[in-house]
């Protein structure tokens, strides 16, 4: 296994499978952020759904954030190594997307995005470990909608999560299409895919903004 992982193929898998992770759970998280614009009720019920439903708490959770990042820590070792040993940037060895400014600066947008999860792990998944497991608090179906609008109060907030998805739709510009190429699934589809991924990398961090914004001009 180790040996899989030192081959250039195996790091192109690995950091494929990974990004196929990263953008997993953007989805899944956006369809249960985005209900909180729509229905508290909603949102309140998906969220507590998620939140206490063991297959997702302690099999689906911890696989997809050990993915997520896998895929940001992974990057950063690639570029570090491909540097020292040849002075050439992991994220430029990419074919036609190396003219791009994205794909030559792939690891500061991934430090900011990283930095952003850290951020996200602080303001709501180490409080919610703690609020069930360490404090031991029974369980309240309808507080998640208030605890979600608290935390985009301050303006400050709104702006690192705003900016984190921008920087986030651009590195998903460059990386959804990158991810299909190194899997070797982009033969006669790199049309398509190339299409699919910039509406990928707009809706997607677009739906987490507005929610942002939304709870910031909204709240009560």
């Amino acid at each position: 296994m180790s040996g899989f992982f030192k081959s250039s193929i195996g790091r192109k898998v690995s950091m494929a499978l990974s990004a196929f992770f990263l953008m997993f759970f953007l989805i899944i998280h956006l369809a249960v952020n985005i209900t909180s614009i729509f229905s508290e009720a909603v949102f309140n019920e998906m969220s507590h759904f998620m939140g206490t439903n063991p297959l997702v708490q302690f099999a689906l959770q911890p696989v997809l954030i050990f993915g997520v990042v896998f895929h940001f820590v992974m990057g950063f070792v690639l570029e570090i190594r491909n540097k020292k040993a040849q002075g050439i940037a992991y994220a430029k060895n990419n074919g036609a997307a190396n003219s791009t400014w994205m794909s030559r600066n792939m690891i500061y947008s991934g430090l900011v995005i990283l930095a952003f999860i850290g951020l996200h792990f602080i303001d709501f998944w180490f409080p919610e470990i703690n609020y069930k497991y360490i404090a031991g608090n029974p369980e309240e179906p309808t507080r998640y909608f208030h605890e979600l609008q608290e935390k985009f109060v301050p303006i400050w907030r709104v702006a690192a999560y705003v900016l984190s998805f921008i920087l986030l739709g651009l590195h998903l510009a460059h990386g959804f299409t990158s991810a299909f190429q190194s899997m070797g699934i982009t033969a006669g589809r790199k049309k398509t895919l190339k299409t699919i991924g910039i509406a990928y990398s707009i809706i997607i961090p677009l739906g987490f903004i507005i929610v942002a914004l939304f709870h910031h001009l909204n709240h009560h």
